[in-house]
């Protein structure tokens, strides 16, 4: 009989999954798994109600990245007022731009402070007790007030766009409800009440060379853990192959670098993807339909962004974007853990893009408003912060949406999560006679690059500790360890 490790739930994270590493009577890994153990409905309970209403009601699927949510549906309920991206009137497209980089700018700094920091500042074999934002704060306090500091300034963002930091309402088919004032764009430029935009650039430089430096001393363990090789999914701007985070041109990759789908529209994805199912997680598996479900997945979000793409439009992210690809000599990076250097640089190119934002007066007009001819089924893909995010309407002639299709960026990430934990399991866990709890966090700092949401594909109520139950080769529990 074999002995199974179980880490349910993983922690920081946004929502809640499991780990299950199943091992033989010589404590060898036999295989591993990391489940999403909740349902999620958004897909079906959505149907039956007024199209308009989508970006109001998909957002409720995550406290941490509605606007992705809201601004994605947005772009599906445009096609069905009859219009495309770019048919949007100036200020409408530029207005949702400055929310969505807004919206990333806090969810970067989030996830790099508060969740991850920890993994990178304190090691594998930290007490539990030490690896949290909290400690981060006493020991690092600088470094802690700047990233607190940074999230607060992308919220203001999106409460002044918005309405509220968290599930505000901002676009309406076809346009957006209101345009800035020069009083509120004044806020974020002249940093009297908040840091200016300016001090956001700054010190997004500043956490990059930080991280620099880290990684340039870390390297022995960062360059191979959790190292596979994998596709890469992302938006590229059609004409340059820029990194692009709103307008949509898909572009994937093999782990060489060689094209594998080559910037299709948002309107085609059906024709390039499936989405696979498993038994033990509700979580779907997207895959790329001409490589099959072995080879045809990918990883999303800033690390294959970076891979991707030809270049970044904003100069100091372009520098540092060059300096990225030194360590690998040009070529595609496939090492978990430099998604968090890969991270920091978006945010960097997104204070960048707030600042050309905030200083055009565009944002300032009053025409956001364009109809086109009705439709009956809409497409919005975007980059979410944690990668890309699809959203897929059909609706019937009365207006009700008759079919709803999300494939969330930790859906797209699913697999090379399993990979992750898998390649922890077979290179850390397999053969030891007993398991610590180094080893257990090695899993889910594996997990944490990814930055899953997994609350944007899962929903539980209630609160979940930690629990970690060790069985031996007969089925017997030996240990059970809690936090």
């Amino acid at each position: 009989m074999s002995q199974k490790i179980v880490i349910d739930p993983v922690t920081r994270v946004e929502g809640h999954g499991k780990v299950t590493i199943h091992m033989d009577e010589q404590n060898r890994v036999k295989e591993s798994f990391f489940h999403i153990i909740e349902f999620r409905g958004f897909d079906k309970f959505i149907q039956g109600h007024p199209y308009w209403e989508a970006p109001v009601m998909v957002q409720r699927l995550c406290g941490i990245c509605p606007v992705s949510h809201h601004l994605a549906a947005a772009k599906a309920i445009d096609q069905i007022v009859g219009l495309e991206p770019e048919e949007l009137s100036v200020p409408t497209q530029k207005i949702r731009k400055l929310l969505h980089y807004g919206q990333i700018f806090q969810s970067h700094a989030l996830h790099f402070f508060y969740l991850a920091s920890p993994d990178l500042l304190f090691g594998f074999d930290a007490a539990p007790t030490t690896r949290n934002v909290v400690e981060v704060s006493m020991r690092y306090p600088e470094l802690a007030k700047k990233g607190i500091l940074m999230r607060k300034f992308g919220q203001e963002i999106i409460r002044m766009i918005a309405g509220k930091r968290i599930h505000g309402i901002s676009t309406t088919p076809g346009g957006v409800h209101k345009k800035v004032s020069a009083q509120e764009r004044d806020y974020f430029l002249n940093g009297k009440d908040i840091p200016s935009i300016d001090a956001m650039i700054e010190w997004s430089s500043e956490i990059i060379e930080f991280v620099k430096d880290y990684y340039i001393k870390n390297g022995n363990w960062i360059n191979d853990f959790a190292h596979y090789p994998s596709g890469h999914l992302g938006l590229v701007d059609k004409k340059t192959g820029n990194l692009e985070l709103y307008d949509v041109y898909l572009r994937a990759i093999d782990s060489d670098g060689n094209k594998t789908l080559d910037d299709i529209e948002s309107d085609n994805y059906q024709n390039y993807f499936y989405e696979g199912v498993e038994k033990w997680s509700y979580l779907k598996f997207p895959y790329l339909k001409h490589l099959g479900k072995e080879n045809g997945w990918n990883r999303v979000g800033p690390l294959a962004r970076l891979n991707v793409c030809e270049g970044i439009s904003t100069p100091l992210a372009a520098y540092e974007r060059l300096e990225f690809l030194k360590i690998s000599g040009g070529k595609t990076n496939n090492r978990t853990m430099y998604s968090h250097w890969a991270r920091l640089i978006e945010l960097l190119h997104c204070a960048e893009l707030m600042k050309d934002l905030l200083e055009d007066d565009d944002i300032l007009s009053n025409d956001l408003i364009r109809r086109g001819e009705r439709r009956n089924e809409g497409i919005g893909i975007i980059e979410a912060p944690r990668g890309t995010l699809i959203h897929h309407y059909e609706v019937d002639d009365k207006d009700r949406i008759t079919r709803c299709n999300l494939i969330v960026s930790t859906t797209h990430n699913n697999e090379a999560m399993n990979k992750a934990v898998n390649w922890v399991a077979n290179n850390v866990i397999d053969g030891q006679q007993k398991v610590t709890e180094s080893m257990l966090n090695q899993v889910e700092v594996a997990i944490r690059a990814y930055d899953p949401c997994l609350s944007c594909a899962t929903h539980a109520l209630g609160q979940m500790p930690l629990e970690v139950s060790i069985y031996d080769h007969l089925g017997n529990l030996r240990d059970v360890r809690s936090r």
